[in-house]
């Protein structure tokens, strides 16, 4: 008894010191859990210690805990029992110190929802704290002032397939504001060409046999919207793109120009460029051309007039008057384009036929005004005119922007020592140490030698012992297979196609197997916008075979050679050879 009494003011003792430290309890259910697990420790020591009245015992415990509670919580306004008493400890044989078999039921934990609640909300506070990463690339979001990149910001691309001359397709995907420009150096890089920046992409309709080429600052996925299903992009070369702008005169003949007839003199190639640049001057371009009706098959040959507000033509011989001339169609909303099947599908009385198509048609035959020149010359000139009076500044910039990015990257390569002619001297290395050639006679003599020595170094290689598998006849044969400007058995009509296609320039040229005569070659040049053709014969000497355009006066061991060699002297032909016609594979 006497131990039982101490273990009671221990307890009270143990609940003054708990209610001073119920400041430290945030949450009342956490008190109330560690106050009732205190009292089932106690109520079990002393029922194994002492034959005690169980029931008021626990009585007075919930009584003086419920107090506790209420004046931590304010809260609560039902009591109930915290601690649950079995009716088998009430009983004679529980009082009597015969526990039961089960044993005493312990609290359970319970969820505390204020912690639960307040981790959430440190959560919370953590994420929404954390600073937001800055876009490196504001640029590509969507909103223009839009720091910070978010998920969609980025344009949506687009699908487009382009067209090598092979006929194979490559698929790219774009996006909305690429430009004609970037794409074309995209598939530079990508089927790894030389960036020449004479690379166009072609609109292309089969159907009809029309084509043009994309201006450098066209939108690429706009051109696409208005094609129609059948139609495509082809990737070729086309060095007359801005040719016009470094010839004027070629493009312009004084006949067509009728600035040039009103003052009776020739025009400078740099006023005549800035008269069709400048939107305060009224350059006029004007001649004769077919013209086909709507609806009909017939041509009839007209005077047309070609000036910034659309294209005219006269109905009363070469009047200009304004009640002789009747619009034809309208710059801004047309493109022009080169017919390739004039004769075939649409009866042109020529080859040179060109069209304008409306921007936004259909595509149908009936929405063409079809034209047509009498020689290549003409068909450029008002081709030409055409793009100016429509783009004006904007054909100019298309053609600065490479020189200027030419320049800039310039300024990063390594320099380079300029030498002059007079600063160098002839040296002779035939000895053990090399002598500078003071005779002029001497010095000229070696520099014939040194120039007729490259002739014979595939020769001297094979008396001595050449590592080539290949004998040198056979090598001479097929070394310039893979070169870029060999088109291989190609018929005369194919390379005139290949020519106008890539851009009819001074100095366009390819190589293609003789039709007629089956071990000779011919080299196909352009010059003066006409297209001929040189027949290279083999030759033989010393057991050794040679190729020679001018009949043996000049010969090479190589087709390789020879191109090098023209490409240098123009020799026979009436221009050097620049500008190769190429055929990639995408």
């Amino acid at each position: 008894m006497i131990h039982f009494l101490s273990l009671m003011l221990f307890e009270t003792y143990f609940l003054k010191s708990i209610l001073q430290l119920k400041r430290w309890y945030s949450s009342c259910e956490g008190f109330r859990l560690f106050c009732v697990t205190f009292h089932c420790v106690v109520c079990s020591s002393a029922l194994l210690e002492d034959d005690v009245d169980l029931e008021a015992l626990v009585n007075d415990m919930n009584s003086s805990l419920e107090s506790l509670y209420s004046t931590c919580s304010g809260q609560q306004t039902e009591s109930t029992p915290l601690l649950h008493v079995s009716p088998e400890l009430t009983s004679p044989s529980s009082l009597s110190g015969e526990l039961p078999q089960t044993g005493l039921r312990r609290s359970q934990p319970m969820h505390i929802l204020a912690v639960r609640r307040l981790q959430e909300e440190e959560q919370q506070l953590r994420t929404s704290s954390l600073p937001a990463i800055p876009n490196p690339f504001p640029e590509l979001c969507s909103p223009a002032s839009s720091p910070v990149l978010s998920p969609g910001s980025l344009p949506p691309g687009e699908i487009v397939k382009i067209f090598s001359e092979d006929g194979i397709g490559k698929v790219v995907e774009i996006p909305a504001d690429m430009t004609a420009r970037d794409l074309c150096q995209l598939l530079v890089y990508k089927s790894h060409c030389v960036d020449d920046n004479s690379w166009a992409l072609v609109e292309h309709h089969p159907l009809l046999g029309l084509e043009r080429c994309l201006e450098d600052h066209e939108l690429v996925v706009q051109v696409q919207a208005s094609m129609t299903s059948d139609s495509r992009f082809l990737f070729r070369k086309n060095y007359a793109k801005y040719e016009f702008f470094r010839s004027p005169l070629t493009f312009f003949p004084e006949h067509m120009v009728a600035w040039c007839q009103e003052t009776n003199h020739t025009i400078p190639p740099s006023q005549l460029l800035k008269n069709f640049l400048a939107t305060s001057s009224c350059p006029e371009i004007q001649g004769y051309l077919y013209v086909k009706d709507f609806g009909r098959k017939s041509w009839k040959k007209v005077y047309m007039f070609l000036r910034r507000s659309g294209i005219y033509c006269s109905t009363k011989g070469t009047s200009k008057e304004p009640r002789h001339l009747q619009l034809l169609a309208d710059l801004e909303d047309s493109n022009i384009f080169t017919v390739i099947t004039g004769k075939k599908q649409h009866g042109a009385p020529t080859d040179y036929g060109f069209c304008i198509k409306p921007s936004k048609g259909r595509g149908e035959l009936k929405e063409l005004r079809m034209l047509c020149a009498e020689d290549e010359q003409g068909r450029t000139c008002w081709m030409t005119a055409f793009r100016l009076f429509k783009y004006g500044i904007v054909l100019y910039q298309n053609y600065k922007i490479p020189q200027q990015r030419k320049t800039l990257l310039s300024h990063f390569s390594a320099p380079v020592r300029s030498v002059s002619e007079n600063s160098l001297v002839a040296m002779d290395f035939s000895g053990r140490i090399g002598r500078v050639i003071d005779n002029p006679v001497e010095a000229q003599s070696a520099a014939m030698e040194e120039g007729h020595a490259w002739r014979k170094r595939s020769h001297r290689m094979n008396i001595l012992g050449s590592h080539s598998p290949l004998h040198h006849s056979s090598l001479s044969s097929v070394i310039h297979i893979a070169q870029l400007w060999f088109h291989g058995r190609i018929t005369r009509e194919e390379s005139h196609r290949i020519i106008h296609q890539q851009g009819q320039v001074d100095g366009l040229f390819l190589l293609r197997v003789s039709q007629s005569n089956p071990k000779a070659f011919v080299l196909t040049l352009c010059h003066h916008q006409k297209i001929k053709h040189f027949q290279i014969l083999p030759c033989e000497e010393d057991g050794q075979v040679f190729f020679s355009l001018d009949d043996g006066a000049t010969k090479f061991t190589d087709l390789i050679q020879l191109v090098e060699f023209y490409q240098l002297n123009r020799g026979v032909l009436p221009c050097k050879l620049k500008h190769p016609c190429t055929v990639v594979a995408l």
